[in-house]
């Protein structure tokens, strides 16, 4: 005689990324359909806890705690069957699962490295329904756990993304990426070259709001401190440069705007610098040239072991880098000897 298993709790960690969002908006990123009253009501009877304490709509997360999320399914029933029920998510075709599992570019017992391409979403959000977080099972393989987030890249950013495959490397790698444990290197073409060729930026950021979304400007008074190492690699003329990128802070759209703030923006960055970010003439595509290309870290488990993983170029920045006459096999760490 068979038995239905009851659904079962969730445990979710908050990324770096995440860190000083109101748990309200970091329960609406992850869980759309879910009310701001059904939440109240869960928040009340204890369903939902962060790091095993009652929570408030307004509390504001750190980066590493852990929500305790109940089995929703069950518990919306009685509320759903008033409102219109949330249509299923279809499931991915075996064609998704296979293409999605064909970004892995590395994979052990603790953690998957992705080669995201630009313009997939990492979270779900106002009219974003088909991001990463909600195919995370077709990345399960073997693991008991679903994959967890313990970063972010921009939706239109391509190239290496972090998964942790449980509780305890999602717990490590988040509180790496917190501090300064995490060698970040991206790659991107700017138009007109940055002076002097290496530099440091440090420009305080804060959000706004604005017709085209979240966007973030530079705000030495209330933002927060944003740190960015450049390197010019090439260059054509005074036109364009590829440039390669640390972070060392991890702000929203921080290279953005801080490449933007210097008078060279990023090719293809309409959002912060309109048609300042085109190359006027150029046959190259009108798309961000942002490219996450090598994430440096030791492992989760320790023993001296090293993460180091590097993405390849995507297709619409390989076309521009052989338009403009730059490689795409340079190796090496132009920031070596930087700490």
């Amino acid at each position: 005689m068979s038995e239905n298993k009851a659904p079962s709790v969730e445990t979710r960690t908050v990324t770096s990324d995440e860190a000083d969002v109101r748990l309200d908006r970091w329960f609406k990123r992850h869980f759309p359909d879910v009310g701001h009253g059904y939440l109240q009501k869960l928040l009340r009877t204890g369903q939902i806890r962060v790091d095993g304490k009652r929570a408030e709509t307004s509390t504001r997360l750190a980066a590493g705690q852990s929500i305790r999320i109940p089995p929703l399914a069950d518990w919306a029933k009685p509320e759903a069957a008033a409102a219109a029920p949330a249509p299923k998510k279809p499931a991915m075709s075996d064609k998704d699962v296979a293409a999605l599992q064909a970004l892995v570019l590395f994979k052990d017992g603790d953690v998957i490295a992705l080669n995201k391409p630009a313009g997939l979403a990492v979270q779900g959000g106002t009219n974003t329904t088909k991001h990463l977080d909600a195919m995370l099972d077709a990345l399960r393989f073997d693991a008991k756990e679903r994959p967890k987030l313990v970063h972010r890249l921009d939706k239109d950013t391509s190239g290496v993304l972090l998964l942790a495959r449980n509780t305890f490397a999602a717990s490590k790698l988040t509180e790496m990426f917190r501090g300064r444990d995490v060698r970040k290197i991206y790659w991107a073409a700017t138009v007109g070259v940055p002076k002097p060729y290496q530099g440091k930026i440090d420009l305080a950021l804060a959000k706004e709001g604005g017709p085209q979304g979240e966007r973030v400007a530079g705000d030495e008074d209330d933002g927060k401190r944003a740190i960015t190492y450049y390197s010019v690699l090439e260059n054509l003329g005074k036109q364009a440069a590829f440039v390669a990128m640390w972070p060392r802070t991890g702000r929203t759209h921080q290279l953005r705007v801080h490449m933007n703030a210097i008078g060279t923006p990023i090719l293809g960055d309409g959002k912060y610098a309109g048609q300042g970010a085109m190359l006027p003439g150029a046959e190259v595509p009108k798309k961000l040239h942002l490219h996450a290309r090598r994430l440096i870290l030791p492992h989760p488990r320790g023993g001296n072991r090293t993460i180091d993983v590097t993405a390849p170029l995507p297709d619409h920045m390989l076309t521009t880098w052989k338009y403009l006459g730059f490689s795409a096999s340079l190796k090496g760490d132009p920031f070596e000897g930087v700490e």
